[in-house]
Formats: C-alpha cells, structure tokens, sequence
C-alpha cells in the first residue's frame, strides 16, 4: 500500500506541475502587439540607418533632434503594453492556488467515488493473509475452509503467481484448490505448470497425474498411470500413487489389479491405522466383482423434485452431490445435469467419486443434496435454489425435493 500512495504522490505533483508551469510563465498571447513591437524595433534600426547616410551626404542638419522624435514614437506603445503583462502576470499566478487546490479535490474525490479502494484494501490483506490460509486448507479433515476462504485463498494465490510465475508449489497449491472446487480445467493446468517447473518432485507428480485422470479424457488419463508406474518402480511404499492407480484400475474393471494395490496399501500402512477397514472393505468389493462384475447395490438412485414455490432460472446446472452422513460440505461425489423438467432421475456410484482417495462405495451411509446453480460458479451460492436427503444406506433409493434458498 505505500508503494500504491507514493505513486499516487508523484502522479498528482505531476499533475500540479502540468497546472502551476504554464500559468507561472504566463506571457503576452497578443500576436498583434508582438510584431508590431517587433517590426517597431526594425523601423527604428533601419530609420538609424537611413540618419547616419543623410547625415553624411548633408541632407540632415539636426541628427541629434531626429533621434530623440525616433525614440519617443518607438516608446509610445510600451508603458500600455508592459502594464498589460504585468497585469496578466499578477492575475495568471493568483489563479495557482486555486487551480491547484480545485484539481486535488476532483482527483481524490473521484478516486475515492470510484476508484473501489474498499476492494484494493480487502485484496491486500487477502494477500497477506495466504500463509495462513494455505497452512489451514494442507490441515487434513476438520479444518475445511468456508466458500469465502477459498475465494480468499485463490485470489491471493493468483496475485502471487501472477507475480512469480516460477513457484511450483504455489501452482501445485492452486491446483489441489481448483480439485476442490471441482474446477478439474483449472485444476490440471495449473498442476501441468507446477509439473514444468519441478518434474521430478514427488508430490508434484501425484497432484498432476490425479488431475489428468479426472478430466476423463483416455489420453490424459494413461499419462497419469505412465507417471504413477515410474513413481511406484522408484518407491514401492508409495500409498498415494498406489491409491490412485487402485482407484483407476477398479473404474476400468481391472478387479483383480485394484485389489492387489490395495491389499499391498493394507500390509504397509499395518492394522492399527483407521484407513485399514476401509481398504479391507474395498478388496472385498473389487474380490466381489471378480465374479460377479454387477454392482449394481453399491450405486445412489436419486430422485430429485422441485418444490411449488420454486421458480427455474432460464439457464443453469442442477448439481447433484452425495456427502457423508455427517453431512460434511465437501462432498465424496457428483455430477451436473442440465436444467431440465423435473423430476430428475439419475444413480451414481463410483465413477462420480471426486478423488480417488475417497470412493463412493467406501460409505456405509449418505446424504444427497442437490442445487440449482446459476452462474456456473459452485462457490457462489446466494439466490442458488437446494434440497437434501435424510441419511440413507448405501445401494437405498433416494428421493429429495429442492424447495430452499441460500
């Protein structure tokens, strides 16, 4: 901020300069009186001229009389004229002050109407304030931002990398946010810039290769499992690359790969860790599978209806997102659907999970919530149109009703 009113400083002394200059050397603007005063002073030279040859051919006899007649004529004008600058001088630098003073009241009036200095104010303490928010978004569970935190959290990690573009971890950072707001494109990119700039960091390439994988696209998604490879050949113990190459084997119906990674997680993490039933329960579902590949009960059916009193927009996505029963913000899955008529009936399983870390069928009991959202934004929920479920089993039908407003 000092930097932004030392500049504002010089801005207006320039200002002042470009007012005060012209006004303090104010001159005569008469181009009449100018070249008359000019072509005078030649008339008088040339006249002096003339007077010097007739006094020396005799035609003059009082040269010394004709001078002083020269003279006076020539001095006529200029007691009229010298007052007039005097006087335009005197009265162009009593207007300084004032142009001065009226010029500083506009300035910083309008900037201070118009120049949202609220806004500028609120984006440096935002930018201040990333390294604590980015030490509370790397706490694992319990500690999930607010909507406007991670607004906060963007803002001022984009200010950053727009000033150093070079910070792996802090594209890296922004990445694992865009994952979090399901913003997979902003994700990806910015995980690709983080993976240019340190290739061979671990947790770089981990951020990256999940963040191809979830823009469904096949290309992407084998470059993910080509990085996840080499990163297992160099570090068998690796829970996070296994997890992700697990999670992608059993999305491809490679039951039998899936369960071997996880059972491998199994033995290197020990039974004591709290991940252990959930592994165990998801060999047994990928063992399940192996003969009898119709998992039908370990999907949502959702049936989603619109209350009464609810309005549609004319453009819009319905969001349709399955949480724990706690009923944590963050959800385990979703999907977009376009605005149609209602009801909506879709069923999601784990092909909709938002990580890997953390799949559909992993719950033994849910919530489904579904909104109505706007602009395109999910962090932005004001006017957006919800409904939710009560707590269900997994495989259970579910029917909920949008009938509330943010």
């Amino acid at each position: 901020m000092t930097l932004f009113w030392m500049s504002t400083l010089v801005l207006t002394v320039l200002g002042i300069v470009v007012i005060v200059l012209p006004l303090w050397k104010v001159r005569d603007q008469d181009s009449d009186a100018t070249r008359r005063d000019e072509l005078n002073k030649a008339f008088y030279k040339d006249r002096l001229s003339e007077l010097e040859e007739e006094t020396s051919e005799g035609l003059v006899n009082d040269q010394a009389e004709l001078i002083t007649e020269l003279k006076q004529s020539l001095l006529d004008d200029i007691p009229e004229k010298s007052q007039a600058s005097v006087s335009n001088g005197l009265n162009a630098k009593m207007m300084i002050a004032p142009a001065v003073i009226i010029f500083l009241a506009i300035t910083y009036s309008f900037y201070f109407k118009f120049g949202n200095i609220d806004k500028i104010q609120a984006w440096h303490e935002v930018s201040g304030n990333l390294p604590a928010l980015s030490k509370k978004l790397m706490v694992p569970q319990g500690a999930e931002l607010t909507d406007d935190e991670m607004l906060d959290l963007t803002l001022a990690l984009r200010t950053k990398l727009h000033n150093n573009p070079d910070d792996a971890m802090g594209w890296l950072l922004l990445g694992r946010i865009g994952m979090a707001n399901r913003d997979i494109e902003t994700s990806a990119g910015a995980m690709k810039k983080a993976y240019k700039l340190e290739p061979h960091n671990p947790d770089i390439q981990l951020g990256y290769a999940q963040a191809l994988m979830l823009t469904g696209e096949d290309a992407e998604a084998e470059q993910a499992r080509q990085m996840l490879r080499r990163i297992i050949a160099k570090d068998r113990t690796n829970i996070r690359a296994l997890s992700l190459l697990a999670f992608d084997a059993f999305e491809r119906n490679e039951y039998q790969v899936a369960a071997e990674a996880w059972s491998l997680m199994r033995d290197l993490i020990g039974p004591e860790d709290p991940r252990a039933e959930m592994l165990e329960r998801s060999i047994e579902r990928a063992l399940s599978r192996i003969n009898a590949p119709d998992a039908s009960e370990l999907s949502v059916p959702v049936t989603v209806n619109l209350g009464s009193n609810v309005q549609l927009p004319e453009q819009g996505v319905v969001i349709v997102s399955v949480h724990p029963a706690n009923g944590a913000p963050m959800p385990v899955a979703a999907v977009r659907l376009p605005l149609e008529s209602f009801p909506l009936t879709i069923s999601l399983d784990d092909t909709n999970s938002m990580i890997p870390e953390r799949a559909l069928s992993s719950l033994e009991t849910l919530m489904v919530r579904a909104r109505i959202d706007t602009d395109g934004n999910v962090s932005t929920k004001t006017g957006d149109w919800y409904g939710e479920s009560s707590v269900v089993s997994i495989g259970e039908p579910v029917t909920l009703v949008i009938d509330n407003q943010y």
